[in-house]
């Protein structure tokens, strides 16, 4: 039984895709650009019946990626860097909130921010305590912990 090497390339750019779309996205998209480029060079060999000519779109692809795609996926994907929109936890760096439940310095507490409900700590570069009413700034996200001061 022989195995075409433009099969193997579609094949393996799925496995690269599934990895990445599986761990979360640990790879930062490479995995999926570069999986793409294999199932695109496997597909154009299989359709031209051409080994060689699989195997090179599927490499000229991925150089191209590296050498050119990359940082600009980097840019516009790196929500840490600047460069994207923040989402999710890190969109409320910034915003105020209501302590519901005194936070201490080695004690976590409760605050209320865009009508949400988190635990919250006192950010490290801040001293003291907050009772329960006070407003806060939430200056940093470790997890699901907002940092306040």
């Amino acid at each position: 039984m022989s195995i075409s090497w433009n099969w193997l390339l579609i094949i393996s750019g799925a496995v690269l895709i599934l990895l990445e779309v599986a761990l979360g996205g640990f790879a930062g998209f490479d995995l999926v650009l570069i999986g793409s480029a294999f199932l695109v060079g496997g597909a154009v060999g299989l359709l031209f019946h051409g080994l060689y000519l699989g195997m090179i779109v599927a490499g000229i692809l991925c150089a191209l990626y590296i050498v050119v795609g990359r940082r600009w996926v980097r840019a516009h994907l790196d929500p840490k860097g600047g460069g994207g929109v923040r989402s999710n936890a890190d969109a409320l760096i910034g915003e105020k909130g209501l302590v519901l439940a005194r936070i201490a310095p080695h004690q976590p507490g409760r605050v209320r921010v865009r009508q949400e409900e988190w635990r919250a700590v006192v950010d490290p570069a801040a001293s003291g305590s907050m009772e329960e009413g006070s407003e806060v700034t939430v200056t940093g996200v470790d997890g699901v912990t907002l940092q306040v001061r």
